[in-house]
């Protein structure tokens, strides 16, 4: 299969991929490739359509609405590899038209910087800020090789191990909350889907096997969306509310090997009502290739 990989020596066993048994979209001509697209109307102005399929209880996921202000950031800057991401979520996206205002901030060789800012109307007709991005953008493929790091890849179960939406009996604990689950390969590690049971660990972990459902191979622009596909860590905390973004920071250190990624996000501490998620994803060859953190808020169901 296209996007099969063996994982490193580290990993805890093989993972086949999420297209199995037949054909495999590519980078470029995918479900997430049309659903991200922008059309650039003038210098600094894009046209997207926020897709309905990457909703999580009527509000656009916000993984996937970064990697569509981010295709707009890369085809506005003179390189087009996300290196930093920031992002802070000021309303509530939903399906339907959008415009992102691009500008660049600094035009360097090796690194160059914008800002961008999506937008939308309401059902007044005004024009409504929905999210507003810092980024610095580079070419991953110029990067050095050198790697000295202390950070272990997670240790999740092999594949068949774990447990995705389609394993749930019924509508699973979640009824008719995530299309977005339709659009992802997601297998969870067992030992963070108590929530699920009813029986939440309170630890704030959340683990799995990542991919898109069509096949299509990681590359920087999904891994802005794996860092926020994952269901909560709030839900093993034992609160199943929405969970809605605050602020999103997102770290890209190279380019992914074909194949699922693991993705590791743990919280350490909710107060006040706010939680954070530290989020690391792994490659098929047992690299670290994003970090993100980000402040969400934990809402009560």
């Amino acid at each position: 299969m296209a996007t099969a990989a063996s994982l490193s020596a580290s990993a805890s066993g093989s993972a086949p991929g999420p297209a199995s048994g037949s054909a495999s979209a590519s980078i470029g001509d995918s479900e997430f490739d049309r659903d991200t697209a922008v059309v650039r109307r003038e210098p600094g102005v894009h046209d997207t359509e926020l897709s309905a399929g990457w909703t999580i209880f009527g509000a656009v996921n916000g993984g996937y609405l970064l990697a569509v202000v981010g295709r707009a950031l890369a085809d506005t800057l003179p390189h087009s590899d996300p290196f930093t991401v920031s992002a802070h979520y000021l309303t509530a996206s939903r399906p339907g038209p959008a415009v992102i205002r691009t500008d660049v901030v600094r035009d360097g060789r090796s690194l160059s910087t914008g800002q961008a800012s999506l937008f939308q109307y309401d059902d007044e007709g005004r024009e409504v800020e929905r999210i507003r991005v810092l980024a610095s953008y580079g070419d991953l493929d110029a990067l050095p090789d050198d790697v000295r790091t202390t950070a272990e890849a997670p240790a999740i179960p092999p594949v068949e191990q774990c447990f995705g939406a389609e394993d749930a009996p019924g509508e699973g604990p979640v009824p008719g909350g995530s299309p977005i689950a339709e659009r992802l390969f997601l297998k969870l590690d067992p030992a963070t889907l108590g929530w699920a049971l009813g029986q939440p660990s309170g630890k704030g972990e959340m683990r799995g096997w990542f991919g898109l459902a069509d096949g299509r191979d990681a590359d920087p622009l999904s891994l802005l969306l794996a860092v926020d596909a994952l269901p909560p860590t709030a839900f093993e905390l034992g609160l199943m509310g929405w969970v809605p973004t605050v602020e999103l920071t997102v770290h890209i250190r190279c380019r992914p090997a074909p194949g699922p990624v693991r993705v590791s996000i743990t919280t350490r501490n909710l107060a006040g009502g706010f939680l954070e998620e530290d989020a690391e994803v792994w490659d098929s060859a047992g690299r670290l290739v994003a970090q993100s953190r980000q402040l969400a808020r934990a809402l009560k169901s």
